[in-house]
């Protein structure tokens, strides 16, 4: 009884340890990659001004829209705004914001200081329409065509690199 015992023991350690050496192989970085070339789902987001609802219909009529989780109590929110609001002059793109987990009088106020580069205004009240697009943290943008299909995911605030990358497919494709 005694040598089944340790033998249950053993593989049970060798079991724990291989495990253990399997996880430290993966990479725990998130990867969007497998995203792009995705369409989306279906889609169903409230409007910030109002309870109308956003649906995927209303990405049809655009080009290209950039999607943009953002909040006003997120400070790479601010850092990247100004890059929003370059993007919003662009002729062939629209920005479709979704304000996340925020108050609508501190939204509004962000908007007011820094200037709304939305065409579009949407709400995520309790941050679950945005794991739909596999939103885990804020800012996030997911740039897409109307086939609803996903050029680019980009996580963190957007730098004038990603600016220029966007201006460059929404230009040439």
């Amino acid at each position: 009884m005694q040598k089944i015992i340790k033998i249950t023991i053993i593989f049970l350690l060798i079991f724990i340890l291989g495990i253990f050496f399997l996880s430290l192989n993966k990479s725990s970085n998130y990867n969007t990659e497998s995203l792009v070339g995705n369409k989306l789902g279906e889609i169903e987001l409230v409007s910030f001004e109002d309870d109308s609802i956003f649906t995927n219909d209303d990405f049809k009529k655009n080009s290209f829209t950039l999607i943009n989780f953002w909040a006003s109590w997120c400070a790479p929110c601010r850092i990247e705004h100004p890059q929003l609001m370059e993007l919003s002059k662009e002729n062939n793109i629209k920005i479709l914001g979704v304000n996340f987990k925020d108050k609508k009088i501190n939204a509004l106020k962000f908007l007011k200081d820094l200037g709304d580069p939305y065409e579009y205004l949407t709400r995520d009240s309790n941050g679950k329409q945005s794991v739909n697009f596999g939103i885990y943290g804020i800012p996030e943008s997911i740039l897409i065509d109307n086939k609803l299909t996903i050029i680019k995911k980009f996580v963190g605030p957007l730098t004038k690199q990603d600016l220029n990358n966007i201006k460059e497919i929404i230009n040439n494709l």
